[in-house]
């Protein structure tokens, strides 16, 4: 798969809401296991803030080129990962082609339509795993490793996705999203991993955009912070994003403006500053 876009510019043209029909479609069609399916990754910002309802001044969410699904660790449980391959090779997914040509077990598409692809992650359970590695669950089908996962399944919400899915069907479905506190857990333990513009913006866009102000992202925070993955999460903040020339928001505004931006850097400093000062 080609490396994801490193600035805002390589975003748009409708990508976005391909991603949003994908992920009606996949809840169409695998129903009851959706409740064991938590959406993360780049389609949850526009999820959590309602992009038509944004304050005068507040940009949209630049949006996704894929669909990211954490796995509940119960549904390897008796082997029932099994009915979710099978609902998905139904209802006319493949797996996904690497750039060497070979299968990737972890990403799947659709033959034929759009290029948006579903990759499915889980946590870490086992002696040795490692964020970004994959777990083999059978021969066909594997998930990647993301640290600080399970927390999705502790703070998420119920959300309404209404239109039309990839294959122009009208439906509603309510799935599963990340929370936003456990979200600013994953994005800054995926920020650690790979350092990548995108994860930073992520981040800084759900804490400075979501609920009414800063303390709604604290309230969802706070209950997770006795987990390891959340205070680890809280030190990367303060290392990574607490000084206006940190690797977060030099990376922020490189990532909007495709250069250092002193205005972009302060924000970013202040709002994540302010919710390092409310989880003390």
């Amino acid at each position: 798969m080609a490396d994801k876009p490193t600035t805002a510019a390589g975003y748009g043209g409708g990508q976005t809401e391909f991603v949003r029909a994908t992920c009606l479609y996949v809840a169409t069609k695998l129903g009851d296991i959706m409740d064991e399916l938590v959406v993360v990754g780049g389609l949850v910002p526009s999820l959590l803030v309602n992009q038509q309802g944004l304050p005068t001044g507040t940009d949209s969410h630049v949006g996704t080129m894929d669909l990211d699904m954490g796995l509940a660790v119960a549904l390897l449980e008796g082997g029932r990962y099994r009915t979710l391959t099978e609902r998905l090779r139904r209802a006319g997914f493949e797996q996904d082609i690497s750039e060497r040509g070979h299968p990737t077990r972890q990403r799947w598409r659709i033959a034929g339509r759009k290029r948006i692809t579903v990759d499915f992650l889980i946590s870490p359970s086992l002696p040795g795993d490692r964020g970004g590695a994959l777990r083999n669950i059978e021969q066909d089908f594997a998930a990647i490793i993301a640290p600080g996962l399970h927390l999705a399944f502790r703070d998420r919400e119920r959300v309404e996705i209404a239109g039309e899915t990839i294959f122009g069907e009208r439906a509603t479905r309510t799935i599963w999203v990340c929370g936003p506190g456990a979200y600013v857990v994953l994005k800054s333990l995926a920020f650690r991993l790979r350092g990548e513009n995108k994860d930073a913006y992520d981040l800084y866009y759900v804490v400075r955009n979501y609920g009414a102000g800063i303390d709604d992202v604290a309230s969802r925070l706070k209950p997770l912070l006795g987990d390891p993955s959340a205070a680890k999460a809280l030190r990367i903040l303060q290392e990574d994003f607490g000084g206006h020339d940190g690797l977060g928001p030099r990376r922020v505004a490189e990532f909007i403006l495709e250069n250092p931006d002193d205005e972009v850097q302060a924000d970013v400093v202040g709002f994540v500053g302010e919710l390092l000062h409310r989880c003390r």
